[in-house]
């Protein structure tokens, strides 16, 4: 049996060599002697693989002597991160660079896949400032216009803007006086029976987004629960909740943001724990 797979492998094994040793003496190496090197790997015992590691670090140590600043491509620098990744103690493993500047090298790269994710894709344009105000001057110079009223007006100087838009810049205009206490001084007074919860994205290596999710008490700023998951859904936050608050051990008040991830699972066990969730600006305390 063991002939057979011999057999098998040895020209699997002598196509893979050959196909490294065709990259590695072109001028510029090819990327894909990684690759290459990774699938020979596979067909080597144990013991020949540390024999060769152990062969490759004593060349390192020898070149990290004489050369005091090596030259990394970009290729280079994807290629260390990407495997660094599948190292446990990768930065006891590093010999010709310090662990900070592979960790430069990634906040880099989360910047420029971040920048690439956000690029413009032509979607609704921006509202100039000067149409801002001119919205929010009519709105205060004009106090018995309306939106339909000043979306009109816009209109005839040839600005199309929807409804909502306008709105939202003539709300800012004519602020809405206050009645009762304010959020800031509710939180004030209530500060040791209010809990606010919120979600922390988290980026790995790969750029996959992970969710932390945090429970803390506003009065003393302790950390009441903590959670992990890359797909948080109502039902999840749900259980964070139900964990958070055992033994009947409920605060008074939760506050969150409109996140769609609060959803009616959630709300429905708040309310059983006798928990009110007034939204922020929103409450007006008697």
């Amino acid at each position: 049996m063991s002939s057979l797979v011999d057999r098998f492998i040895r020209p699997i094994r002598s196509a893979l060599l050959s196909l490294e040793r065709t990259s590695l003496q072109l001028p510029r190496p090819s990327c894909f002697s990684v690759l290459l090197g990774s699938a020979l790997d596979i067909t080597r015992s144990y013991a020949q693989l540390v024999a060769e590691n152990a062969l490759l670090r004593q060349q390192l140590v020898i070149l990290h002597r004489q050369v005091n600043k090596p030259r990394f491509t970009p290729a280079d620098r994807l290629w260390l991160v990407l495997l660094v990744s599948r190292v446990r103690r990768w930065k006891e493993a590093l010999l010709i660079l310090k662990p900070d500047t592979l960790l430069g090298w990634h906040r880099r790269g989360f910047r420029l896949f971040w920048r690439f994710k956000s690029r413009n894709r032509g979607g609704r344009p921006r509202v100039t400032l000067e149409t801002v105000a001119l919205i929010q001057q009519m709105a205060r110079e004009n106090s018995l216009w309306g939106v339909e009223r000043i979306r009109g007006e816009l209109l005839k100087l040839g600005i199309h803007l929807a409804r909502a838009t306008v709105h939202k810049y003539i709300r800012l205009a004519r602020p809405c006086p206050a009645h009762g206490q304010n959020w800031s001084t509710f939180l004030k007074n209530h500060a040791q029976l209010v809990w606010a919860c919120d979600f922390l994205p988290v980026i790995d290596l790969f750029f996959r987004q992970i969710c932390a999710f945090f429970i803390i008490e506003l009065g003393s700023r302790r950390v009441v629960h903590c959670g992990v998951t890359s797909h948080p859904t109502d039902a999840w936050v749900r259980q964070q909740l139900r964990e958070a608050t055992p033994y009947g051990l409920t605060p008074r008040f939760l506050i969150h943001d409109r996140d769609s991830k609060y959803g009616a699972d959630f709300t429905r066990v708040a309310k059983a724990s006798s928990i009110e969730v007034p939204w922020p600006g929103g409450l007006r305390a008697g």
